[in-house]
């Protein structure tokens, strides 16, 4: 297949999953394998893509076109691609570890669960794919619409307000601001089109450069900053492979994706230098590292602990933009693929505890971690590679961050990453050594010896995206050299 009918059917397959769930709802173990079977396909094609192009930024090609300068058109380019890559494969993973949680948990309407999972997948690969600003908003929009049923899938009062909130912040933002932004560009430019050195320098100027910023900034909702960041922790009530993968990966990674898109292919990360135009930006992304880090202190529900941990980690790569150097993108790009393993991680160890013990308090949690080796262990890892700790991937996508804000003078900037991993360590770890350390149930009644690990589905996953952790450790180098052409001439 040529690179164009591959584009085309990374799109096109989730969505055929997500049929397959609907026709075959009734028969669990078919639909499931089909749906495995459509994940492994989408993984697949996206790296026969890769074999085909390398780190090349291929043609456009347009599927419609609405009028003149605005398409409906795709193209891969080395960020799209890296996006891609995450998310189709960590699909696999999770998809597997969806089917031992939602029997395991005894969930029910695992159907309408799994196919709306699979339309998400396919909005995400039409959003990797995108070639311009409004086919992004597209499926970006899809994304927002097929994840508000996995978010009130419990269908509890709880969940429903959740929801809510949710759909609330991420369509009110994107339509109020975002498309505000859109509309403004395809004024001053006549295009949209994704152009390495951005499309904006000689149509706008002055304080009309940070103003346009800010629309986007804060219209990408799916970026969390502060103050649209609400929606994450509402987002939690979802079951946890929801969390995992669109909470963890897909809906977050989508907007700072998206964040990371508009700085280098719609302004120009050169344009953003010299205008200083991003260096409010760079201190609103610095105040939403620290403050969501010591929210997360404060929670004791491990579901929100994490949710306001990824609130933090996703300004690391809307710090990365921001800053304006060649070392703040490529640690932004990488931040995506780091970010991803160890958070994913991280949710699914949360999930496996769930499923064995039905806790979600950190406080009930002591003991655990010596009945639940495999989840505690991985957890340890996830959490220890968000730190940013060697030899584990999260210590690249930092250390890259360090050297952009070094080479911009930041030194503040330097301090609050930092502090960062300090306040990463007072959250996380604890956790891990309530698990192993602590005596269990003298507060609550319980024995720990009541419990052990869940299905091998459960504990498996995260076992496995653990040593996805480390491994990214040592190919860090190659995901970075890939990056390279979105800050090369």
């Amino acid at each position: 297949m040529d690179i164009n009918t591959l584009i085309f059917a990374t799109i096109l397959i989730p969505a055929a999953a997500t049929l397959g769930n609907i026709v075959f709802r009734n028969s669990p173990n078919l639909r499931d394998t089909l749906t495995l079977i459509a994940a492994m396909a989408t993984f697949s094609c996206v790296l026969a893509i890769l074999s085909l192009t390398g780190n090349a930024t291929t043609e456009p090609v347009t599927l419609f076109e609405v009028m003149p300068g605005l398409d409906v058109a795709f193209n891969v380019e080395p960020l799209g691609l890296l996006f891609a890559i995450v998310a189709s494969g960590l699909w696999i993973v999770t998809h597997i570890y969806g089917i031992g949680y939602m029997r395991g948990n005894n969930e029910a309407h695992h159907a309408r669960f799994f196919a709306a999972f699979s339309l998400a997948m396919s909005s995400v690969m039409g959003l990797a794919f995108s070639a311009n600003m409004f086919t992004l908003f597209l499926f970006y929009e899809i994304l927002t619409l097929s994840t508000y049923p996995l978010v009130a899938h419990k269908g509890t009062p709880e969940a429903i307000r959740g929801a809510r909130t949710y759909l609330g912040v991420l369509i009110g933002t994107s339509i109020g601001l975002q498309l505000v932004a859109i509309i403004w560009t395809w004024t001053l430019t006549g295009t949209l089109d994704f152009t390495k050195g951005g499309i904006l320098e000689g149509h706008v100027s002055g304080i009309l450069v940070p103003i346009l910023l800010a629309l986007y900034a804060f219209g990408i909702g799916k970026a969390a900053l502060m103050p649209f960041h609400r929606w994450l922790p509402a987002a939690m009530v979802a079951p946890t492979p929801v969390s995992a993968l669109l909470h963890a990966v897909a809906v977050v990674k989508a907007g700072v994706f998206t964040m990371l898109k508009v700085g280098i292919y719609i302004f120009g990360i050169d344009f953003l230098a010299a205008t200083g135009a991003s260096e409010w930006l760079m201190w609103l992304a610095a105040f939403s590292i620290i403050a969501a880090s010591i929210v997360a202190m404060t929670k004791d529900n491990l579901k929100a602990r994490l949710a306001y941990s990824t609130i933090s980690q996703l300004s690391y790569i809307t710090l990365g933009m921001a800053l304006a150097t060649s070392m703040g993108v490529l640690g932004g790009g990488l931040h995506i693929a780091a970010h991803a393993l160890g958070k994913i991680t991280l949710f699914m160890a949360a999930g496996s505890i769930y499923v064995a013990t039905h806790k979600t308090e950190i406080s009930q949690m002591n003991g655990l971690g010596r009945v639940m080796p495999v989840t505690y262990l991985a957890f340890l890892v996830g959490a220890l590679s968000i730190i940013g700790l060697p030899p584990l991937g999260g210590s690249w996508s930092k250390w890259l961050l360090v050297l952009g804000a070094a080479d911009t003078g930041e030194w503040v900037m330097i301090g609050v990453l930092m502090a960062s991993s300090l306040l990463n360590v007072a959250y996380l770890l604890p956790i891990v050594g309530r698990g192993f350390f602590l005596k269990s149930g003298e507060d609550t009644g319980d024995d720990p010896k009541n419990w052990s690990e869940a299905g091998a589905l459960v504990w498996l996953p995260p076992a496995a995206t653990a040593l996805g952790c480390l491994i990214l450790f040592f190919y860090a180098g190659a995901v970075q050299e890939f990056l390279m052409p979105l800050v090369t001439k």
